[in-house]
């Protein structure tokens, strides 16, 4: 029975003398590099892949960022910790982010040049990121389009809608549509940043909480969740895109999708069928609303006086 007792007594040994040599290698365990020896099926040949540690990982925060040339005060707790927690939760969402920067290959010229030629700071570009994801998406509360307009703001600004035309959808009059309401705000604020935060609630709704809390400076407010994190959004978006291979995105110029060559076709009158009116065009439906996804319906009726420009690809 004294024997018995002693072997239970040196396995105890052994099993805590093992995970003491567990703990210290998962201690180590960041320095290292793992190895796996792979076997080629044609030659039969043997070469080591090393396999870099991928586990999450602290990044070095900014020490400084602005927003259109605006300083963020990151001085400030609150702001500095807002801010990291945009990055981490952007950054880490690693399928949503490289698909972000594949479709900003596509679209970002055409947004960056309108809103240069409309004299809106280009970071404002970030904002339809945060918006759509540079998706024509639809909101539970109905708007819509990359800048996500609201059926009556969207006619504020003179863009079509009804069951056949949707100008929202159609990036190029949405853009300027978008450009024309950030300006009005500016011109209301004075500084870009309130500009950012109006377009999430409303320039009625921040100029309230202005006025109740006595505070005109975005990030002296306190502010419902969802405006409290947006401009951080941006700001997170605007820090990964500026610094991709920091945070672990290594896109080419190749890996991004492109914007094919297109040309437009003017049209004042009725098409009463959009299939076979793409067919004489040498395309297809499918096609024609790709390019065109503010074409609403299978067919279009013409607007006195005006002209609208369907895009084309070019064979």
């Amino acid at each position: 029975m004294r024997r018995y007792h002693i072997y239970i007594i040196y396995g105890l040994i052994i099993i805590l003398f093992g995970l003491l040599l567990i703990q210290k290698l998962d201690q180590k365990q960041p320095e290292i590099i793992y190895q796996e020896v792979i076997v080629s099926p044609e030659s039969g040949e043997e070469f080591v892949m090393k396999i870099p540690d991928t586990r999450a990982k602290l990044f070095d925060m900014p020490e400084a960022i602005t927003f259109a040339d605006e300083p963020v005060p990151l001085d400030l707790d609150d702001v500095k910790e807002r801010l990291e927690r945009e990055i981490y939760v952007n950054a880490y969402w690693q399928s949503n982010m490289i698909l972000l920067m594949k479709r900003a290959g596509r679209y970002m010229p055409t947004i960056e040049k309108i809103l240069h030629a409309n004299g809106v700071p280009e970071d404002f570009k970030y904002l339809a990121m945060a918006e759509s994801g540079l998706m024509n998406v639809t909101s539970p509360a109905g708007a819509k389009g990359f800048w996500q307009f609201m059926p009556a703001t969207a006619k504020e600004y003179n863009l079509e809608v009804t069951n056949e035309v949707d100008e929202r959808y159609h990036l190029e009059k949405a853009t300027i549509a978008a450009c024309q309401y950030l300006k009005k705000a500016f011109a209301r604020y004075g500084n870009w940043t309130s500009v950012a935060a109006s377009y999430n609630m409303g320039m009625g709704g921040l100029s309230k909480r202005k006025s109740e809390q006595r505070q005109h400076n975005y990030y002296d407010l306190l502010l419902n969740d969802e405006t409290s994190r947006y401009v951080f959004r941006l700001l997170a978006f605007k820090e990964i895109f500026e610094n991709a291979e920091k945070y672990g995105f290594n896109l080419s110029p190749e890996d991004k999708y492109a914007m094919p060559r297109l040309r437009e076709v003017a049209v004042s009158g009725d098409i009463t069928n959009l299939a076979e009116w793409a067919i004489k065009h040498n395309t297809n439906y499918k096609m024609l609303k790709l390019y065109n996804p503010w074409l609403r319906s299978d067919k279009l009726k013409g607007s006195k006086g005006k002209v609208y420009e369907i895009k084309i690809p070019m064979k």
